[in-house]
């Protein structure tokens, strides 16, 4: 059960009632570190409540009618106006010490004093690092239970941050069989951290900065033989990073143990950062991040792994954030990589930047001409969020790693402050031509790859691979199409593939295989490195 998001009327109505609310009118919420925890610390603390009725009948269907009991309140960008919360900085909280939180001062979806009276459950997080936006909670964060209390009020009982949440070792699972294991054993033998310092990213940020991730090597490699193998360079979609893609490494090297994918190396990038992915581009925010990876520390990996080395034998896949990652380093570097396999990525074309003409006069984000909302999540034909909701969701949370202030930091100029420039208000959702330029100039890639067809075609022809569901949950599907509409027009030999009622999330899915989709194109990409091979997957082989 979710609580369906409130109406604009309400919004500006409790954005209006804030503006004139005096001290006594506005709900604070009292917060205090663990008398018993080690140190001070510090960072962003947010306060997330959830209308009772709602958050005990969600609780009943997760755990299928089982209980009501509320553990977790948490935002919820699939349905952002379901929890509210409030945010303040913090430089320095104490064990035993208490923090008053305005909720009327930074608040998402209504200050706290205008919530609709009623029961609430209230959980505090001290994010000690400003990675919710990527990460949501992490280890280091500091972590209250899950209290009830009856808003507004005069006093609220004091919320404790009694947890400290522990970092985890990816490689364990809290249930697996012995087949699983034996599994995740063998991945783990084939698998080596990357963990490479890189001088370009150093000399940029005057300061050591390593380029993480894995190299997943095939069933039977040996390092000591001569023969060599494609690779595959994969990198993944927001709020991923090397320790969540272990599980992916287990489904790769499993499916290369059965012969349902032919056996390659692959790299597997970590592109995530503070301020949420920055993408192998080279960005004068987050520094030279395609560089580092094409002139250090691929030559790198292929003097110390068995890769072929070679255009016909580097390949490219990644999917939402990663798969704009890999069309921009095939696009940007047409003659390293062999071809680039694309799904789901982020605007290709900012003609169309999910839903919106950036080059549109007076283009807003958050409003269409006629004043409707601008939607930015659905599921297939319903609604789930807006771009205003989304963004503003956002802002609360923090001014780091959020998806919309991560593209700000890839695509945007450097402001005077020396943080990027905002491509758009975040009040009123107008956007800033002069940024939107710098954008398209630098960064859109119809636009880039139309305005130098001809120095690039003869490498980059036949190289692009784009995959996409038709009922993409962040209406990408759109950007591709006008992409592919820019290829056409120049003649260019492409594959664009739009997926019939697919979402973001089961793109790869077929039948009951959850990653079919990957299982074909690593073939795909198997025979332009090995034209002459007659291997064949297990299911070709099985006639299926």
């Amino acid at each position: 059960m979710k609580i369906a998001p409130l109406p604009l009327l309400l919004l500006l109505a409790g954005a209006l009632s804030a503006q004139v609310a005096t001290a006594a009118d506005k709900q604070f919420m009292t917060v205090q570190l663990d008398a018993g925890a080690k140190q001070a610390t510090q960072g962003r603390l947010l306060v997330f409540a959830r209308e009772a009725k709602s958050a005990e009948a969600e609780a009943m269907e997760k755990s299928k009618e089982k209980s009501s009991e509320v553990t977790v309140v948490d935002a919820d960008p699939f349905s952002a106006t379901s929890t509210a919360v409030t945010a303040r900085e913090v430089s320095r909280l104490q064990p035993g010490q208490s923090i008053a939180v305005d909720g009327d001062d930074l608040a998402f979806p209504l200050p706290y004093s205008q919530l609709p009276p009623g029961d609430y459950y209230v959980q505090a997080v001290l994010d000690v690092d400003h990675s919710y936006n990527y990460t949501g909670r992490s280890a280091g964060d500091w972590v209250s239970d899950v209290v009830k209390v009856h808003l507004p009020a005069a006093t609220v009982p004091t919320i404790r941050l009694a947890h400290i949440l522990r970092e985890s070792d990816p490689w364990k699972r809290k249930s697996e069989t012995a087949e699983e294991r034996a599994g995740w054993d063998a991945t783990r033998q084939h698998s080596q951290p990357i963990d490479f310092p890189s001088p370009a990213l150093s000399a940029f940020w005057g300061r050591q900065v390593k380029m993480p991730g894995w190299v997943l090597t095939p069933p039977g490699y040996d390092a000591k033989a001569k023969v060599t193998y494609p690779t595959v360079y994969y990198t993944h979609g927001f709020g991923a990073n090397a320790a969540r893609l272990v599980p992916l490494l287990a489904e790769i090297y499993g499916a290369m143990a059965a012969g349902k994918m032919p056996p390659m190396i692959w790299v597997v990038l970590d592109e995530s950062s503070p301020t949420g992915t920055h993408e192998f581009a080279d960005s004068v925010n987050n520094g030279p991040w395609g560089q580092a990876l094409t002139t250090e520390l691929m030559p790198y990996l292929e003097k110390h792994y068995r890769m072929d080395a070679k255009p016909t034998g580097r390949f490219l896949n990644g999917h939402s954030s990663g798969g704009w990652a890999t069309l921009w380093l095939q696009t940007r570097y047409p003659k390293l990589f062999g071809g680039t396999w694309s799904t789901s990525p982020d605007p290709s074309d900012f003609h169309d930047f999910t839903g919106v003409d950036l080059y549109a006069q007076q283009a807003n984000v958050f409003r269409k001409a006629d004043g409707g909302a601008y939607p930015l999540v659905r599921d297939h034909d319903k609604v789930m969020g807006t771009f205003e909701q989304f963004a503003k969701l956002e802002r609360v949370l923090g001014s780091y790693g959020g998806q919309l202030a991560s593209m700000e930091w890839v695509f945007s100029p450097r402001g005077q402050s020396g943080a990027p420039q905002p491509m758009f208000d975040r009040d009123t959702g107008d956007v800033d031509p002069s940024v939107v330029a710098y954008w398209r100039d630098n960064f859109d890639i119809a636009y880039r790859t139309k305005r130098d067809w001809p120095q690039v075609k003869a490498d980059l022809d036949g190289k692009i691979h784009l995959i996409v569901g038709t009922a993409d949950t962040f209406y990408l599907d759109g950007a591709a199409h006008k992409f592919k509409a820019v290829m056409d027009g120049l003649n260019a030999k492409t594959d664009f593939r739009f997926i019939p009622d697919r979402t973001h999330f089961d793109l790869y899915k077929q039948g009951d295989d959850k990653l079919a989709l990957l299982h074909q194109i690593s073939w795909e990409m198997y025979s332009i490195a090995r034209p002459k091979s007659a291997l064949k997957s297990s299911s070709a082989k099985a006639g299926k």
